[in-house]
């Protein structure tokens, strides 16, 4: 038997790499053909994933974090030009930070210098997974970096995200993650609102700018980026639909199965190709609301670890 092994990675424990690998030697001992193919969504290891199937050469760089605290990130440069950036990366909500973690003031700054070091190293296409931000500045922070390093110099930007918010609804849905209570959340939504109106395209109501906290609509409205779901963009570039016609079997993972799995989410971008494989989810936990998952004709098998 042929099993396709193709996860995404358990947030916050094992990358996408070490899940498969570890599936895959479970298959192996059994007597069955494992091929790894791991995959992300825009978020957690979508950077390494894409870095290492476009053969990018890591490019290092002086930047700074999301409260502008000094620190020293990486993106990924391609011999076609194209520049992978993983917005986390100078960004994050798990960037080093010897102060306060002030919702309100983080910005992506440092993420808008990597993106012009990048245009200015001569990448003609820049790619930002925009999972992980610690950010909600609508891509402010970001702009003010480029403009003031010469622009983008021609380059293109593609977003790649896992969810469909709109800029509007960037707070109210992602700023509690980011420690914003409710004052800050109101306070957030209405500098959204007014750099919408500020910006040479509204970005509210269009779905998808609303990722990493509006970066995304920024870059959208200032830069014509292209905002695109993560999970097809990975699988497409992994020519994962040649790997799954290859396969008797696929299996599938993420750190928790509920009912934002059918929401963008690798595993159902997976579904939706309709390989006609068994489809097996190996996951760290499964919530009671499971959506359409739950029902009893649902294509997909879910194989907790606890």
């Amino acid at each position: 038997m042929h099993i396709l092994i193709a996860p995404d990675s358990f947030k916050g424990t094992f990358t996408a790499s070490r899940v498969a690998n570890l599936i895959a030697a479970g298959a192996r001992a059994y007597g069955a053909d494992a091929t790894e193919l791991p995959v992300a969504d825009g978020g957690e290891g979508t950077y390494e994933i894409l870095s290492s199937s476009l053969g990018a050469e890591e490019v290092r760089v002086d930047t700074v974090g999301p409260w502008r605290d000094p620190l020293r990130a990486s993106y990924g440069l391609a011999p076609n030009g194209t520049a992978v950036i993983g917005l986390a990366a100078a960004s994050g909500i798990t960037a080093p930070c010897p102060g306060e973690r002030n919702a309100l003031t983080a910005d992506t700054y440092g993420t808008g210098v990597l993106m012009a070091h990048a245009a200015a190293s001569g990448a003609r296409r820049i790619l930002v997974a925009a999972g992980g931000s610690a950010t909600t500045d609508g891509g402010s922070g970001a702009i003010t970096a480029i403009e003031e390093r010469g622009g983008l110099r021609g380059a293109s930007v593609t977003v790649l995200s896992d969810v469909t918010t709109a800029f509007e609804d960037a707070a109210r849905v992602f700023g509690p993650q980011k420690g914003a209570g409710p004052t800050e959340v109101d306070q957030l939504t209405a500098r959204l609102n007014a750099q919408a109106s500020d910006y040479p395209r509204d970005p509210r109501g269009v779905p998808r700018t609303g990722a990493a906290g509006g970066f995304s609509g920024g870059m959208w409205s200032m830069y014509g980026a292209a905002l695109v779901p993560g999970a097809k963009f990975v699988l497409d570039l992994l020519d994962f639909d040649r790997s799954a016609a290859e396969a008797d079997a696929i299996v599938v993972g993420e750190g928790r199965l509920d009912s934002q799995t059918g929401q963008g989410k690798i595993i159902s971008e997976i579904l939706a190709r309709r390989t006609g494989k068994p489809v097996y989810a190996i996951v760290g936990s499964i919530h009671p609301d499971l959506g359409d998952y739950a029902s009893p004709t649902s294509s997909l098998h879910p194989m907790p670890l606890n």
